[in-house]
C-alpha cells in the first residue's frame, strides 16, 4: 500500500484547496521512501495526520483532537473557521495496493459542511476509472480492515508522544496493547468469547420457567462471588509476590555480607588449611628438584664466559688444523706437478716460474688464516664433542631450573592467598552473628514462600471451583431447559470457549516469538551498541518488555538513558509493524522527541530510511534540523520536501512544495 496524495480543502488551518504529493517515486524507475513535512508547533503537522486517519476510517478513526466528541461536533471543530458555513469541507486520500496481484488505485473522498444534518459525512469512493463504486461505499469499513485494520493502525500512524508513552512506562499504553492484541488476533478471539457468554445466558434465560430462572440465578449468583474471591486471591498473590521478591533480596545482601566479611571463609578454614599444608609441600617436592639440578652441571651456569672462550678457542684450533693439513696436501702435490714438468719437454727456466707460481701463490692463500694465536687449548676432537654436549646440558638445566623457580613462585603467592584468606576469616563470635542474620534472612524466604504456594493453591482450588460451578450452570441448563436447539447452541458454546483459550494461548506464544526476535534486532540495529542487551522477553498478559545480558541477567529499564528508552519504544513499535505482515507506509508526527545527537543521528540514518518503503515524517525545525535534513539529503532517502507555514495572524496554513526550513 502506497499513499500518493492528499487533498485538503477548508480542513483544519487549512484554507482553499492544497495538493500534497506523497508519491515516493522520483521517477518510473527510482524512488526514495521518506516524504518531509516540516512545520512548527501548531502550524498543522498532526491535522495532516488526522486527515490520513479520517479519510480511511471516518466516525471510527482515533483522531488527536477529537476526545470525547461525538462525531458530529468533531467534523464541525475541523471546519475552517475563515471560510462561509455552506461551503464543503473535503478530504481526498488517493493510494495504490495490490488487488488480485495488480496495482490498482483508489480515492476515498470524505465532504461535510457546518453543522451537517444527519451529523455525518459523505463517502465516496473514486475509482481508476474515475467512477464512484457503490458497493464498496457501501463495505468500506469491512474493505479497509483488510488492507489497513483500525487495531494495529497505531503501529504505522504514530506520533512522538506516543513514543514518550511507551518509554516511560513499564507495561505499554492501552492503545498500543490495543493495537498489539489486534496484530495477535486476540480481540477477534475475545470479543468472540463475550459474544457466546452473552448468547448462552441469554439462551439460558429466555427458556427457563420461574423455577429454572431462579435457580439459575442463585447459580449465577455463586459463581460471581467465586469471581471476585478468586480477583482478590489473585491480588493477594500478586502482594505476596512482591514481599517474596524484597525478602530474597534482603537474602542476597545477607548473604554478600557474610561473604564479604569472611562467613564463607571461616566454614571453610579446615579446607583452606589443608590446601595451604598440600601447597606447601609441593613447593618443597620442587625445592628438591632445585637440588638434584645444583649437584648436576648447574654450577657451570656461573662461569658462562669461561665455557664460551673454551668452546671458541677450541673451535679456532681446530679449524687451524685444518687448515695446516690442506697446506699440507697442497704442498705434496705442487711437489708432484714439478716432478712431472722435469719429465716433459718444458724449460728449466719455465718450471722454475711456475714453481715460484705455486709457492707465493700457497703463501697468500695461507697468510690471513695462520697469522692466529698459537695454539695452547691442545684439545682433542672427542674433547670438544664433549665440551658441546656439556653446554647443551647445562642450557637444558638452565631452562628447567627457570621453570621451577617460576613454579615455586607461583606456589607461594597461592601459599601467600590462601593465608589472607584465613587471616580474613571472620572472628567465631562475629562469624555466628553472620550465619544467624543469614538463617533469619533463609527462614523469612522460606515462610514467604511457603504462604505464596498456600495462596497460590488457594487460587487454584478457587479455579476448580469457579470450573465446577460453570459445568454445573451448564449442565443445570442442559438437565432442566429441554429446548434442544439452545441445548445445542450451549453445549457447542463451551466447546468453542475450549477451543478460543487454546487458541489465544497458542497464536500469544507464537506471535511472541518472533515479536521478541524482531524487537531485539530492531534495539541493537538502532542503538548500535550489541553488548547492552542479548535477550528480550515479552509478557504474555501485559506485553510489558524485561531485557536481559549476555549472562542472562535482567537489565533494569531504569538503567537505560532517557535516549535508549526512546530507542526501545521505537524498536518495539517497528518491531511490531514488522511482525505484522502488513506493507504500509509509516507516518511519524514529531518522530524525534528528546534524543541526544548520537541516538538522533542513529534514528536519522538507521531507522528512517528502513521503516518502510514509504515514510512520511511531520517535523519541528528542532528535530529534523539542518544537520539531519542534509544526512538524509546525502543519503537520497528524501523524495518529496514539504513546509507548513503557518500565519499566526490569520491563524491559518499554507503548503509550500520542495522547500523545507533550509
Amino acid at each position: 500500500m502506497i499513499f500518493l496524495e492528499l487533498v485538503l480543502q477548508n480542513f483544519g488551518p487549512y484554507t482553499g484547496k492544497q495538493v500534497i504529493n506523497l508519491n515516493p517515486k522520483t521517477d518510473e524507475e527510482n524512488s526514495r521512501p521518506i516524504i518531509l513535512l516540516g512545520g512548527m508547533n501548531g502550524g498543522g503537522k498532526t491535522t495532516l495526520m488526522d486527515a490520513i486517519r479520517l479519510a480511511l476510517y471516518g466516525a471510527r478513526a482515533q483522531c488527536s483532537t477529537r476526545g470525547n466528541l461525538s462525531y458530529s461536533d468533531f467534523l464541525n471543530q475541523c471546519v475552517n473557521n475563515k471560510i462561509d458555513p455552506v461551503l464543503d469541507t473535503r478530504i481526498e486520500l488517493l493510494f495504490e495496493h495490490i488487488e488480485n496481484d495488480k496495482p490498482i488505485k483508489y480515492r476515498v473522498v470524505r465532504s461535510w459542511t457546518k453543522n451537517p444534518k444527519d451529523g455525518k459525512d459523505t463517502l465516496g469512493i473514486l475509482g481508476d476509472s474515475d467512477t464512484w463504486p457503490d458497493a464498496l461505499v457501501n463495505i468500506w469499513d469491512e474493505y479497509i480492515e483488510n488492507l489497513l485494520p483500525l487495531g494495529i493502525s497505531n503501529l504505522f500512524l504514530f506520533d512522538g508522544e506516543q513514543v514518550k508513552e511507551l518509554a516511560e512506562q513499564e507495561i505499554p499504553p492501552p492503545i498500543v496493547v490495543e493495537a498489539i492484541r489486534g496484530l495477535f488476533g486476540l480481540e477477534l478471539a475475545d470479543r468472540l468469547a463475550v459474544d457466546l457468554d452473552i448468547l448462552v445466558n441469554r439462551k439460558r434465560k429466555e427458556f427457563a420457567d420461574t423455577k429454572d430462572l431462579a435457580n439459575l440465578e442463585e447459580i449465577e449468583k455463586r459463581l460471581t462471588q467465586q469471581q471476585e474471591d478468586y480477583q482478590e486471591t489473585e491480588q493477594n498473590l500478586e502482594t505476596i509476590k512482591n514481599q517474596l521478591e524484597e525478602l530474597e533480596l534482603k537474602q542476597q545482601e545477607a548473604f554478600d555480607k557474610f561473604i564479604s566479611e569472611g562467613g564463607k571463609i571461616a566454614a571453610e578454614r579446615n579446607q583452606l588449611e589443608l590446601q595451604q599444608k598440600a601447597k606447601t609441600a609441593e613447593v618443597e617436592e620442587v625445592r628438591q628438584l632445585m637440588c638434584q639440578l645444583a649437584a648436576d652441571v648447574l654450577p657451570l651456569a656461573l662461569i658462562p664466559n669461561l665455557l664460551s672462550q673454551v668452546q671458541t678457542q677450541g673451535e679456532q684450533e681446530f679449524r687451524h688444523r685444518q687448515i695446516q693439513i690442506s697446506k699440507d696436501l697442497l704442498i705434496e702435490r705442487d711437489q708432484r706437478l714439478l716432478s712431472w714438468l722435469t719429465q716433459v719437454e718444458i724449460s728449466l727456466t719455465q718450471v722454475e716460474k711456475i714453481q715460484s707460481f705455486l709457492v707465493e701463490d700457497v703463501d697468500n692463500l695461507y697468510a690471513k688464516t695462520l697469522q692466529i694465536e698459537a695454539p695452547w687449548l691442545l684439545a682433542d676432537d672427542e674433547t670438544l664433542s664433549q665440551l658441546d654436549n656439556l653446554i647443551y646440558h647445562l642450557q637444558n638445566s638452565q631452562l628447567s631450573a627457570k621453570e621451577k623457580l617460576a613454579l615455586i613462585k607461583n606456589k607461594e603467592e597461592e601459599i601467600l592467598t590462601l593465608e589472607r584468606q584465613v587471616q580474613t576469616a571472620a572472628a567465631p563470635e562475629d562469624y555466628t552473628k553472620l550465619r544467624q542474620a543469614l538463617e533469619a534472612a533463609q527462614n523469612e524466604v522460606v515462610e514467604a514462600k511457603a504462604n505464596y504456594e498456600t495462596i497460590r493453591r488457594r487460587l487454584a482450588e478457587l479455579e476448580t471451583i469457579i470450573a465446577k460451578s460453570k459445568k454445573e450452570l451448564s449442565e443445570y441448563t442442559v438437565e432442566n431447559i429441554k429446548y434442544k436447539n439452545n441445548e445445542h447452541i450451549i453445549t457447542s458454546a463451551a466447546k468453542v470457549q475450549e477451543t478460543l483459550k487454546i487458541f489465544r494461548e497458542k497464536l500469544t506464544l507464537r506471535k511472541l516469538n518472533k515479536l521478541e526476535e524482531e524487537v531485539k534486532n530492531c534495539f541493537l540495529y538502532l542503538l548500535h551498541k550489541s553488548d547492552l542487551v542479548h535477550r528480550i522477553a515479552i509478557d504474555t498478559n501485559t506485553f510489558g518488555l524485561s531485557l536481559y545480558d549476555l549472562n542472562g541477567k535482567p537489565v533494569p529499564k531504569h538503567r537505560l538513558s532517557a535516549g535508549e528508552k526512546q530507542l526501545l519504544a521505537i524498536a518495539f513499535l517497528w518491531g511490531l509493524a514488522k511482525v505484522s505482515g502488513h506493507r504500509l507506509p509509516v507516518a511519524i508526527d514529531t518522530p524525534l522527541g528528546r534524543l541526544d545527537s548520537s541516538h538522533r543521528s542513529n534514528l536519522v540514518e538507521r531507522y528512517f530510511p528502513s521503516a518502510s518503503h514509504q515514510v512520511i515524517l511531520l517535523s519541528t525545525d528542532t528535530e529534523i534540523g539542518k544537520k539531519e535534513v542534509e544526512t538524509l539529503r546525502e543519503n537520497e532517502a528524501i523524495a518529496r520536501e514539504y513546509l507548513l507555514k503557518y500565519d499566526s495572524s490569520t491563524r491559518q496554513t499554507t503548503v509550500i512544495e520542495n522547500q523545507y526550513f533550509w
